[in-house]
C-alpha cells in the first residue's frame, strides 16, 4: 500500500516529547533574542545612533516579519517542509541576534534585526501548524497555552540573562552569549519535535490558498483584526507607569517600578497561558476569547485613566498580562479548529500577518494620539477599538459548536 494512502495514526497524549521540544525551542529562541532586546538601546548609543534609528530598525523588522509569515504560511502547507523550515528559522534568528556584537553602526545592526525578524516570520506558521497535529484534537488548547508559557518565561529569562551578564562582562558580551539559547532552540526542535507525518495534495498557488480558507474563519481574522488595532506595545504600559510614579520616586525609581511592574506581568501571562487552554479544551474557546477581549478593553480604560498609586499599576499591568494569555492561547486554538488541515500553514501565516498589521496600527495611533491629545485620549481610542473587536468576536457564530469545537 502506498504510505501516503495510509491513514494517519493521531498522537494519544499532549504533553509528549514534540510538545516539549516545541516549549524549549521557544523558551530557548525568546530568552536569546530577549537578551539582545533588553540592550540593544545601549549599543545603538554606544555607535552614536538616534531614537529614531531604534525606532526604524524595529518598525523595517517588524513589516520583513509581517510579509514573511504570509509566505512561511503558504510553504507550511507543505508538511513535508514544515520541519527544515522551522530549525532553520530558528538557527538564522539566533546567528543574527548574535551578530549584532559585530555592528559598528546602525545599519548593520538593522540588517542583523531584519534578518533575524524575517526568519521568525516565516518559521512561525510551520511551528504552529506542527504543534496542532502533535496532539489530539481534544488537547490542542492545552498544548498551545503550554506552548505560551515556555515561550513567556523565556522572555522573563532573557533580560535576566542580560542582567548577569553585563554585571561581569561588557555590552557587547550580551550578544555573544545570546548565541548559546538561540542555538539551543534550533537543537531542541531539531532532535525532540517529530517529524511532521501529515500528507498533503497538489500545493495550490498562494492567493488560491488564501481564497479558500473558510468564511467563518474569515469573520474570525475581521474580529482579530480590530481588537489587534487597540491592542498596544507593552511597552506603551511601561512609559505610562514610568511618567505616573516620576514625580514621587524619581525618574529612576519610577523606571525600576515600571520594569518590576512588567516583570509580574509577564509571570502572570505565563502562568494563566496553561489554565486557559485547559478550559479551551473543554468549552468553546471564542466565548473564551470574547472573555480575553473584554479584559483587554478594560485593560485600555485603566490605561487612559490611571492614577500613580502600586495597585492601579499593578492591576493594569495585571489585565494585560491576562489578556495576553486569553489572546495568544486561543487565537492559536480557534485557528487549528476552524480551517481545513490542509490549509493550516496558510491558516496561520494570515492569522499572524493580521495580527502584525494590528499591532503596527495600535501602538502608532495611541503613541500619536497621546503625543498630541495625552495619554487618555490615545488609550481611550484603544479601548474603542478593544470594544469593537470583542463585539464583532462576541456575534461571530457562538450560537453552536463548529468544527471540531469542544460543545460542552
Amino acid at each position: 500500500m502506498d504510505p501516503s494512502t495510509q491513514p494517519e495514526t493521531p498522537p494519544t497524549s499532549w504533553l509528549n516529547r514534540s510538545v516539549w521540544g516545541f516549549g524549549l525551542a521557544s523558551f530557548f529562541s525568546d530568552a536569546g533574542h530577549e537578551a539582545a532586546t533588553a540592550a540593544l538601546p545601549a549599543l545603538l548609543t554606544a555607535v552614536g545612533a538616534s531614537p529614531a534609528a531604534l525606532g526604524l530598525i524595529e518598525g523595517v523588522a517588524d513589516g520583513f516579519a509581517s510579509v514573511a509569515k504570509l509566505a512561511g504560511g503558504w510553504i507550511a502547507d507543505r508538511p513535508a517542509r514544515r520541519k527544515p523550515v522551522a530549525v532553520v528559522g530558528y538557527l538564522v534568528t539566533g546567528l543574527s541576534t548574535g551578530a549584532c556584537a559585530l555592528a559598528s553602526a546602525w545599519p548593520q545592526v538593522l540588517g542583523a534585526r531584519s534578518l533575524g525578524w524575517l526568519a521568525r516570520g516565516v518559521r512561525g506558521p510551520a511551528r504552529d501548524a506542527m504543534l496542532a497535529d502533535a496532539v489530539p484534537v481534544g488537547a490542542r488548547g492545552r498544548a498551545f497555552g503550554f506552548h505560551r508559557a515556555m515561550d513567556t518565561m523565556g522572555a522573563v529569562a532573557g533580560p535576566a540573562l542580560a542582567t548577569l551578564v553585563l554585571t561581569v562582562a561588557s555590552l557587547r558580551a550580551v550578544f555573544w552569549w545570546s548565541l548559546v539559547p538561540g542555538l539551543l532552540a534550533a537543537f531542541a526542535f531539531a532532535v525532540m519535535v517529530k517529524r511532521d507525518g501529515s500528507t498533503a495534495g497538489k500545493p495550490q498557488r498562494f492567493w488560491q490558498s488564501v481564497g479558500a480558507l473558510p468564511s467563518v474563519f474569515r469573520r474570525f481574522l475581521a474580529a482579530v483584526l480590530l481588537f489587534g488595532m487597540g491592542d498596544f506595545a507593552r511597552t506603551l504600559l511601561i512609559l505610562r507607569a514610568s511618567q505616573l510614579l516620576a514625580p514621587t520616586m524619581g525618574v529612576s525609581g519610577a523606571a525600576a517600578a515600571a520594569i518590576i511592574l512588567y516583570i509580574g506581568h509577564n509571570l502572570l501571562y505565563a502562568a494563566a497561558s496553561y489554565p486557559v487552554g485547559w478550559l479551551a479544551d473543554r468549552v468553546n474557546p471564542q466565548r473564551l476569547l470574547v472573555g480575553g477581549y473584554a479584559l483587554g478593553t478594560l485593560t485600555a480604560v485603566l490605561a487612559a485613566f490611571a492614577t500613580p498609586t502600586l495597585w492601579v499599576l499593578g492591576l493594569l499591568f495585571a489585565t494585560a498580562g491576562l489578556t495576553l494569555a486569553f489572546e495568544d492561547t486561543l487565537e492559536g486554538t480557534i485557528a487549528s479548529l476552524d480551517v481545513p488541515k490542509a490549509l493550516w500553514g496558510t491558516g496561520y501565516g494570515v492569522l499572524a500577518t493580521t495580527n502584525g498589521i494590528g499591532d503596527l496600527v495600535s501602538s502608532s495611533l495611541v503613541g500619536l494620539l497621546w503625543a498630541r491629545f495625552g495619554p487618555t485620549a490615545g488609550f481611550g481610542f484603544a479601548a474603542v477599538l478593544c470594544l469593537a473587536g470583542t463585539l464583532v468576536l462576541a456575534s461571530s457564530g457562538l450560537g453552536g459548536p463548529r468544527r471540531g469545537w469542544p460543545e460542552r
